[in-house]
């Protein structure tokens, strides 16, 4: 069952300019220096989570291209050399020190939640688990068009060889009529094909296995296929109400005809594929462990990964200081976010029924900010 919302006051967006309806990232869209970090009212305890998060950001933030071209490797340098040995009780200070914050485009910000879901599971295919959770197929392939033509820059694409031609990988109904059956591809065998549907939704999760023991996944790879949230399709055919398009209300409604629900599911082509995880997890889109009330996921053309964002929302839950450090199939354009709550009952309630909207700042090292004035 979703959580009752906790409601606030959001920030308004600062005044900007109309983004072009061209734009593709953060750049295109217009920033716009925002207040300083002071100003914000970010909790400490926020601040010092958010500081512990941001720290494992760091190599990544150092070495990886970013690809909303706000930020450049070196100007993280001074940010992340201080988080190293900074007192956790003086996070506050940290940012307020390090970093300028920024509003992105029009600044309206759409928040929805995400957490580790744990569901029954089997190793091996016995009764009653017979829901194939598959690993990354060897015949995959991803693209990067940009090394044929540089107007495709940054561009990329994910299909098979079939023949001499490459065309789009199986899309999530091909798969559940059995096209990767007999490869091998198995690593465990859920018991609940829509708990198991919506494992993939959350990217990664936690199998439950039948002698009590815990097998933990994660996000390996994904079809290529466009994500289609059913919550929306059902909400639009006037299969659903309003108040009934939380998880727990999708959940019910594909359970109630196992069949029509298998069909709906089958509306949204995208399928992922898992690993299991022997370390620390579940891991975002830079490869190190997300953090419950901490992490988000963005779209890294318009927020760098491992960068700071600050929340002014109508809930208040998820009001406050994030890191972004992960990327979801429906999370794309600008202010655009899924925040993270980890693992429990808990962060399923909270999750499961979270839809806030507001206002979003990014944190930018001082260097970026000073170097992107006159952009304004």
């Amino acid at each position: 069952m979703a959580a009752r919302p906790v409601p606030a006051t959001p920030n308004p967006p600062l005044a900007a300019p109309v983004v072009p309806a061209t734009a593709t990232t953060a750049i295109e869209a217009g920033v716009i220096a925002g207040p300083e970090f002071n100003e914000l009212g970010v909790s400490a305890e926020k601040a010092t989570a958010a500081l512990r998060a941001f720290r494992l950001s760091c190599p990544s933030l150092l070495r990886r291209t970013d690809a909303s071209g706000l930020t450049q490797n070196a100007e993280w340098t001074e940010s992340c050399g201080a988080a190293k040995d900074w007192t956790d009780r003086d996070a506050t200070n940290f940012f307020s020190r390090y970093f300028g914050t920024v509003q992105i485009g029009a600044g309206t910000a759409f928040v929805t939640g995400y957490y580790e879901p744990e569901i029954a599971a089997s190793r091996d295919k016995r009764p009653g688990y017979d829901v194939p959770v598959y690993r990354r197929p060897a015949d995959l392939v991803d693209v990067d068009l940009g090394v044929f033509s540089g107007d495709l820059k940054g561009k990329k694409i994910r299909g098979r060889v079939d023949g001499s031609n490459f065309v789009p990988y199986y899309d999530r109904a091909a798969i559940e009529r059995g096209t990767l059956a007999g490869r091998g591809l198995e690593i465990a065998w859920a018991a609940d094909a829509a708990e198991f549907f919506f494992l993939q939704v959350q990217g990664s999760g936690r199998l439950r296995l039948p002698d009590g023991g815990i097998m933990r996944i994660g996000y390996d790879t994904q079809n290529g296929r466009d994500y289609v949230g059913i919550g929306k399709l059902l909400l639009d055919r006037g299969e659903l109400k309003s108040g009934q398009a939380s998880m727990q209300g999708i959940l019910d409604y594909l359970r109630a005809d196992p069949v029509r629900g298998a069909a709906v599911m089958n509306e949204n082509p995208s399928w992922v594929f898992f690993r299991e995880l022997t370390g620390p997890g579940p891991l975002g889109a830079l490869g190190v462990p997300v953090t419950g009330r901490s992490s988000v996921a963005a779209d890294p053309k318009y927020v760098p990964l491992g960068a700071p964002v600050f929340l002014s929302l109508d809930r208040a839950e998820p009001n406050g200081l994030w890191i972004a450090q992960d990327t979801g199939g429906a999370i794309k354009g600008a202010n655009r976010f899924d925040s993270f709550w980890g693992a429990g009952d808990d962060a399923r309630a909270i999750a499961g029924g979270m839809a806030a909207r507001g206002s979003a700042l990014l944190l930018l090292p001082r260097a970026s900010v000073a170097r992107l004035a006159p952009r304004r």
